[in-house]
């Protein structure tokens, strides 16, 4: 029988804090989480200092799914956690990364596995969290055609759409890919032109549609409106050979660095070479790559491949 609070292992009850207040504190406090501050969200290592990363990425979804959670009665703190566990498995450089791996590396890559084998298996020096199955299942399920088992887990997989279709876009305005004109006007006047706009009107169709607390979702109207926002963000900016053009050499560089762990295993870290005793080389390597932020994997690329100056 699904038990949403159960751990993979027992523990004492806390007697303060409910079983997914402490997931998320566990989240919160875990090097996964911490490194999402650098991490690509759609830009790769943008100059600007106000374009979003993975960990404001994060926390926008989770303001967004809390809201929604709180006006359809629904578990706050379950929401919470799913919401900023859903994206730690996030490899360097966004879905551009994860792409990478998924074809190099044997079994493939997905993020949402990723995250999920990170608070199971690898975070905590290969302890893992041992989070409730509510808070696992809806990592493991926010994103594409999966279903979670939870209302709050679905909630989750709206507020993962809808914060970065809105602040994608934002995003996209101050990079000059786009202009606010640029967007159809059915769109604009249905959700609004500023992210603020966009997100009330999203989360009020959401709490409005969810009426008895279970059926998670947005109106049909509101669902067209998104999809139709998702393609033009996908023909516009996901897909703009400007933004996109270094991605062909992040590709390269990710397919170099993969080899050349394989082939120099002994100078991979600890963690690494224990994890690859149980899991194999090439899934320990991919592990230790997909947790790189993007300016570390920048750092490792000019060590290993860049001809150093003469210092006699």
């Amino acid at each position: 029988m699904y038990s949403r609070s159960e751990r993979g292992y027992p523990e004492p009850e806390d007697g303060l804090r409910t079983p997914f207040q402490r997931d998320t504190d566990r989240i919160v406090h875990s090097k996964s989480f911490r490194r999402l501050m650098h991490k690509t969200q759609m830009f790769l290592m943008p100059a600007g200092d106000h374009y979003r990363t993975r960990l404001t990425h994060a926390i926008e979804v989770s303001r967004i799914a809390r809201t929604m959670a709180r006006g359809l009665g629904l578990d706050e703190d379950l929401t919470e956690a799913i919401s900023l566990g859903h994206d730690l498995g996030h490899a360097p450089f966004g879905h551009a990364g994860e792409r990478v791996l998924n074809e190099i590396v044997p079994g493939g890559f997905a993020h949402n596995e990723q995250s999920l084998r990170l608070v199971c298996k690898l975070e905590k020096e290969g302890q893992g969290l041992n989070l409730c199955q509510g808070t696992r299942d809806g990592i493991l399920n926010h994103s594409g055609n999966l279903t979670p088992a939870t209302p709050e887990g679905k909630l989750v997989h709206i507020a993962d759409r809808i914060a970065y279709l809105s602040h994608d876009m934002d995003d996209a305005v101050r990079g000059g890919l786009l202009k606010l004109e640029d967007v159809p006007l059915e769109l604009r006047q249905d959700l609004g032109d500023t992210p603020k706009e966009r997100i009330n009107t999203f989360v009020r169709d959401a709490v409005q549609t969810g009426t008895d607390g279970e059926n998670a979702g947005l109106s049909p109207k509101r669902e067209h409106a998104m999809n139709e926002l998702r393609e033009f963000m996908f023909e516009r900016v996901y897909r703009d050979p400007v933004a996109k053009s270094e991605e062909v050499k992040l590709q390269d560089l990710i397919s170099r660095l993969y080899e050349h762990y394989l082939n120099h295993f002994d100078s991979v870290p600890d963690e690494t070479a224990r994890i690859a005793q149980t899991d194999g080389r090439e899934r320990a390597v991919c592990d230790y790559i997909a947790g790189m932020t993007d300016r570390f994997f920048y750092r490792q690329c000019v060590a290993l491949f860049i001809p150093k100056g003469w210092n006699n």
